[in-house]
């Protein structure tokens, strides 16, 4: 498996099985099952509501020999209502705690977004803090000292933009290690990765397969389908590989880290593959011609009346 250094001679897996949309027994089933295929990383965050039932599966995993502690890469994230700093130190302690784990590989600060403390979904624009009230400097400077206490190794972001990233780096003591975006095919974020690699820091991929199933309320009408994409499935059928498995290389070939999400065998075994395919230089270049700037998790959820927040200003364009 392919890595990347990152923080203080550590090294993160290129893949990792995301945990968004996995439920229950389901959540268990599938990090129990990735870890004997064989994955390491895996992406977590308070607000999947699963975080119990990831942990139950990596406790079991590492109590029956089947992986030890120290071979896993485990991430997770600060959710929007926990953005004061008293607030921070004890939603980390609850991710820990439910993912039965003494510390945290990377720790993002989720979205570039607050809430009122306790509302975990917005539903009126009364719900929501404006970054002037509660800077993300100083949920930043909150983090970095669960960094220093060891309750996390490593520090980051996540859908964050070049210039909220900039907002950190000038503003605290650590720079981020990572920045956690939607990025495919169709949105392949080629500005925040140069700069994300010009800062030394890292990028990781989420949707990379185009998230078909993700919530109603996230579906716009014409989303395309990035498994159908006519290109996709042609350089499939030339290296006689699944599309899924096509994005997943390309992902990888191109210096990101993915995190694709799947709970059948079946596909966790295809994907991890994927992870050792190597596309030539014209599949590459191919699949760098469909960008689009096409967001399929395009932030215009948090445009309530009155929130103060827009995707515009949200992603600074």
């Amino acid at each position: 498996m392919k890595t990347f250094a990152i923080g203080r001679e550590q090294r993160i897996p290129a893949l990792g099985l995301g945990t968004w949309k996995l439920v229950g027994e389901d959540a268990y089933q599938a990090v129990t099952t990735a870890i004997s295929v064989g994955y390491r990383h895996f992406d977590c965050a308070r607000i999947y509501a699963n975080e119990s039932d990831v942990g139950r599966a990596l406790s079991d995993s590492c109590r029956s020999g089947m992986v030890q502690r120290d071979d896993l890469w485990v991430t997770s994230k600060l959710w929007n209502d926990c953005h004061r700093p008293e607030h921070v130190k004890p939603a980390l302690q609850r991710t820990l705690t439910d993912l039965q784990l003494d510390y945290l590989d990377l720790y993002l600060m989720h979205w570039p977004v607050a809430l009122r403390h306790g509302q975990e979904l917005p539903e009126s624009g009364d719900d929501f803090v404006s970054l002037e009230e509660v800077p993300l400097e100083s949920t930043w400077s909150a983090m970095e000292d669960c960094l220093r206490e060891g309750l996390c190794r490593n520090l980051g972001v996540s859908n964050f933009s070049r210039q909220k990233i900039q907002q950190l780096i000038d503003g605290g003591t650590v720079k981020p290690a990572m920045d956690q975006v939607e990025s495919h095919p169709l949105l392949q974020q080629n500005e925040l990765l140069e700069y994300c690699l010009q800062q030394n820091m890292l990028m990781t991929a989420y949707s990379p397969l185009g998230s078909a199933d993700r919530p109603e309320r996230l579906r716009k009408t014409g989303d395309p389908v990035l498994l159908e994409n006519i290109r996709i499935t042609e350089i499939a059928d030339k290296y006689r590989i699944a599309p899924a498995q096509v994005l997943i290389a390309w992902a990888i070939n191109r210096g990101t880290i993915v995190i694709p999400k799947s709970a059948s065998q079946q596909h966790l075994e295809q994907n991890f593959a994927a992870a050792n395919i190597v596309l030539d230089s014209e599949d590459m270049q191919a699949i760098a011609a469909l960008d689009e700037h096409y967001r399929i998790i395009d932030g215009k959820f948090w445009e309530m009346p009155g929130s103060g927040y827009t995707a515009a200003e949200l992603w600074n364009e």
